[in-house]
């Protein structure tokens, strides 16, 4: 996850944001692409907005870019209303999965040109120009063109271009998606150790789930133009405010349920699924016979051929699939009623023996802290 140096401002209420979304909405034609958005970004944050294709997270962004205009409400960044201020007066730059970069430019001069383009002195431009290629350790490259380069290499130059114009926040939109899973995993990191040397905002598009958790100090979760949940990592994994952020984020099961008793710290749920009551910890009280989904992550399941000890949420069942991944193995495991569960179990020891396999009777259990009541 993205390092914060300084404590979370979007804690205090009392810190005012840089960019500030108020009431926005976007309709094109009878579609409505983005539907009353209120959402706050601090200085220095590494937020991403992350969701399906069409969420319009994409249209969120543009918006904030000035690429497009807001049907309804206003877009403040530093305080200042962004309604009249066209694209290429916003304190904003933004950097493209496809890089635009100039293919008879050299390295060098691709970062120059906007620094040019904004008359600044030529001694400026040098320096400037030479501090970001640094940053992005591509100062031995300066002279070559961008066919000459990796697309790792002219990722580097297009976040370098973007970040030599010193913009207060820096827009990326799916800016990895070009590069391979390996080189993607090592640039998120290069990525987000360059963002906090440099303090500028980041505000990235993105629909991969691990990039968005590698990097981001808090995620923005998009579903159908609206903000689902806005949280760290950690709260958007361990905590989901609804179904579909538990169901988007990482894999979950779930099962239907209904309350059958609630307490100040825990709630007993009827669930027709397992056959048996569930005990789950929770702070808020619930009516009797409210129904609720019960979400508990694969891998905090425990899969055994032996009954689990008293206190344990538990479902017995038999094998039905194994994913082997080589760190871990996936069960999935059919339960009588028909429903399946996944557990994930870590492979610790090299070894071709398998302890459990297909078809075998086995129980699953979790502790009651581990699985989550959803009300909506």
């Amino acid at each position: 996850m993205a390092s914060q140096t300084t404590a979370a401002p979007w804690n205090d209420p009392g810190a005012k944001p840089l960019i500030r979304f108020e009431g926005v909405s976007k309709r094109f034609g009878d579609f409505v692409a983005v539907d009353q958005v209120d959402l706050a970004i601090h200085k220095g944050e590494f937020f991403s907005l992350l969701g399906a294709s069409g969420c319009g997270k994409t249209t969120l962004l543009r918006m904030l870019a000035g690429f497009e205009t807001p049907t309804e409400g206003r877009i403040f960044i530093d305080g200042v209303d962004m309604s009249a201020v066209p694209p290429y007066e916003r304190p904003v730059n933004m950097m493209f999965q496809s890089y635009a970069l100039f293919p008879h430019m050299t390295v060098e001069a691709n970062i120059a040109f906007g620094l040019k383009q904004d008359r600044l002195p030529q001694p400026v431009i040098t320096d400037r120009t030479k501090a970001v290629l640094d940053l992005v350790q591509m100062g031995k490259f300066a002279t070559r063109k961008p066919h000459q380069l990796s697309g790792g290499q002219r990722q580097r130059v297009a976040l370098a271009r973007a970040l030599a114009k010193e913009p207060k926040v820096l827009l990326l939109d799916e800016p990895l998606g070009a590069l391979d899973k390996k080189l993607r995993e090592a640039t998120q990191l290069e990525l987000v150790n360059i963002q906090d040397r440099v303090g500028v905002t980041f505000v990235m598009v993105t629909h991969d789930q691990e990039e968005a958790m590698t990097m981001s100090s808090r995620i923005g979760v998009m579903n159908s133009g609206r903000i689902a949940q806005v949280g760290t990592p950690v709260d958007i994994y361990e905590y989901p405010e609804s179904r579909f952020v538990a169901d988007f984020i990482g894999a979950a099961n779930m099962f239907e349920a209904s309350v059958r008793q609630s307490g100040t710290d825990q709630v007993v749920v009827n669930c027709p699924e397992l056959a048996h009551d569930l005990i789950i910890a929770h702070n808020d009280m619930l009516p009797e016979g409210t129904p609720v989904t019960v979400m508990v992550r694969p891998e905090k399941v425990a899969i055994s051929r032996d009954k689990p000890a008293e206190g344990l949420n538990w479902a017995q069942g038999v094998v039905a699939d194994i994913a082997y991944l080589g760190d871990v193995s996936i069960f999935h495991v059919r339960l009588e009623s028909g429903h399946r569960i996944e557990a994930l179990q870590t492979n610790l020891r090299h070894t071709d023996e398998r302890k459990l396999t297909w078809e075998d009777p086995v129980y699953l259990s979790w502790h009651p802290a581990n699985a989550l009541v959803l009300t909506k």
